[in-house]
């Protein structure tokens, strides 16, 4: 007879906070996006100080154009920092669930890296650290969101799946699996394509200077050049721009495949009504409003609230794809899966299980 794990380990002040922390991990996500989106990634040229101030010490009279959305960034930055350092305390206090104490050291691991990347970058001038700094943030936010569903009601109380087979629980688990990493692969270029200053590479939609995919021999790259710089565009690109921004695009479509598809073997398998049929159709629809919102970047020559919003839906719908494989796994657990994702029970309720089980004919 299985023990009540809700009463074991249910914290409701512990799952707020880490909701609360994954909600401004998200704003975070944000500010940073606008950092890239006004090009304002070396307003403030030092690290990590500010011009020399103590970062908490800057005086707001200085925080003018793009000096504004960096210092912000970096103030965020270092408030999740302090709220994820709570929250790893918390776990460790409350938590009887040892691999979920862990998750919570793991936490403040990736937050004090993402704060050193993000300062590296700065003083390092390196495209590709921001890259990893952007990739970083992302599966940061998962991580949030993953302790924030761990330790809800929902994930202590929820029964045992039987609305599938083995086989289908295999299938589901794989499929969601598959698209979240799909999502996150895209959300990869899309983080290369925006540090290289490529997102207006190609500035028409949804053909690509006219062709389903252009030429990029030089006589067609000079031609693209020419017609950004009357654009007054930043930089001149190169072919690797061009390829970089259309697999971006090729991406998105194989995304939105991926996560169709999860979502028909869900209704299929599950029905309509149950919870990961239901998050599914939240997946695609998501989805779909990150394909508008890239296609409306575009035509409005990278709008940086569009292009910051684009930003924040992404990591949402990597947010929700981690959930939900993670709620698949905990619906679907075998015995032996479900009593680690459950943590120990305490010895006399194990006993007392063991004897109503011996008691039985």
């Amino acid at each position: 007879m299985a023990y009540s794990a809700s009463a074991t380990h249910l914290h409701p002040w512990l799952h707020c906070f880490a909701v609360f922390t994954a909600a401004a991990t998200l704003i975070l996500i944000c500010f940073g996006g606008l950092v890239t989106s006004h090009g304002a990634g070396l307003a403030v040229p030092d690290w990590p100080n500010s011009y020399g101030y103590n970062l908490f010490f800057f005086p707001i009279s200085k925080w003018v154009g793009g000096i504004f959305y960096e210092h912000t960034h970096r103030l965020a930055g270092a408030g999740v920092g302090l709220l994820t350092l709570i929250l790893a305390g918390w776990l460790w206090w409350k938590e009887s669930r040892a691999w979920l104490r862990w998750l919570g050291l793991l936490a403040v691991v990736g937050v004090v890296l993402q704060g050193v990347l993000g300062g590296l970058r700065v003083v390092l001038l390196k495209d590709e650290l921001g890259i990893v700094h952007g990739a970083l943030a992302q599966v940061f936010f998962v991580l949030a969101c993953l302790i924030a569903l761990t330790t809800s009601r929902w994930w202590l109380e929820v029964g045992a799946g039987d609305a599938a087979n083995r086989q289908d629980r295999l299938r589901l688990r794989r499929w969601l699996l598959v698209a979240t990493l799909l999502v996150f692969g895209q959300l990869l270029l899309g983080a290369a394509m925006r540090h290289r200053h490529a997102g207006l590479a190609v500035p028409d939609f949804p053909l690509a200077y006219g062709r389903f995919w252009p030429r990029t021999d030089a006589q067609s790259l000079a031609r693209y050049n020419q017609q950004r710089a009357e654009a007054q565009a930043v930089k001149p690109i190169t072919a690797y721009d061009v390829h970089l921004h259309l697999a971006h695009r090729l991406g998105a479509c194989i995304v939105a495949g991926a996560v169709g598809g999860t979502w028909w073997i869900t209704r299929r398998r599950l029905g309509p009504k149950h919870l990961l049929t239901r998050s599914a159709i939240a997946w695609l629809g998501l989805v779909g409003v990150q394909f508008g919102l890239g296609a409306a970047t575009v035509w409005t020559g990278k709008s940086a609230d569009l292009a910051t919003t684009h930003v924040a839906v992404g990591s949402l719908i990597l947010a929700l794809g981690g959930l939900q494989t993670a709620a698949a796994f905990r619906l679907f657990a075998s015995p032996g899966s479900r009593e680690f994702l459950e943590g120990d029970a305490p010895a006399q309720t194990r006993a007392n299980g063991a004897v109503q089980q011996l008691s039985q004919p």
